[in-house]
């Protein structure tokens, strides 16, 4: 949504864009996985008295429209790009499958992972996990509006401290508000890495596949 309240943002849809392009114009694969908290979150309908099955319905479905969004933009600064939906909906997407990911990685194109898991009560950070797995990433990216983790909300408190690096463990025990619990422990059960960085600065994304950055790293005990 950018620096709107509520909604797509062209501009944003068009930064995005931009940069997604020039990591694939480094040879880059890329998968990306969208939330729709600019248009519904499950939870928030929940806590409102929604049945939560049908509101997470709703938050997955939100994900297919902000991925045909970027999907949209990415095509007009000419990248390649497939949306694959969890949710079989083949009017508008191809629906998910490992082998149809891998097919398009492997010919250069961007895959966007829409629809989250499929399932109700699942994040799209346990579905960015869950992608990641399937389709062996080197890493998983997580892209926010802050440089990294903190103990704390450094928009909201200017002491909070920065950690450089962190476990699984760590993360699951100061209860630190990275991804959710259910995520964190998928990355840690399958050793894969995870990286958060700030993605509001112009070359960001290139730079953080590229080892260029300073974000937070989250690992394994004695992992690489």
């Amino acid at each position: 949504m950018g620096k709107a309240s509520y909604g797509i943002h062209p501009e944003m849809l068009t930064y995005v864009a931009d940069e997604i392009g020039d990591l694939l114009g480094l040879g880059v694969q890329i998968g990306l996985v969208i939330g729709a908290g600019n248009i519904f979150r499950g939870v928030a309908g929940a806590s409102e008295g929604m049945d939560r099955a049908a509101a997470d319905n709703m938050g997955m479905l939100a994900t297919v429209i902000n991925s045909l969004a970027l999907k949209d933009a990415l095509e007009k600064n000419n990248v390649p790009c497939r949306v694959l939906s969890a949710i079989p909906m083949p009017t508008v997407c191809e629906p998910y499958s490992k082998l149809t990911a891998v097919n398009h990685l492997e010919k250069g194109r961007a895959v966007i992972f829409a629809a989250g898991t499929g399932n109700p009560y699942f994040t799209t950070d346990t579905a960015a996990v869950l992608r990641g797995l399937e389709i062996d990433a080197d890493i998983i990216c997580k892209a926010t509006r802050v440089d990294g983790v903190y103990d704390k909300d450094p928009l909201a408190h200017p002491d909070a401290v920065k950690f450089k690096e962190l476990t699984y463990g760590e993360i699951l025990q100061r209860r630190l508000q990275v991804m959710d619990s259910a995520a964190i422990s998928l990355a840690r059960d399958n050793s894969k890495t995870i990286l958060v960085f700030d993605m509001n600065k112009p070359g960001n994304i290139s730079k953080a596949v590229t080892g260029e950055i300073t974000g937070t790293i989250i690992k394994g005990e004695g992992n690489e």
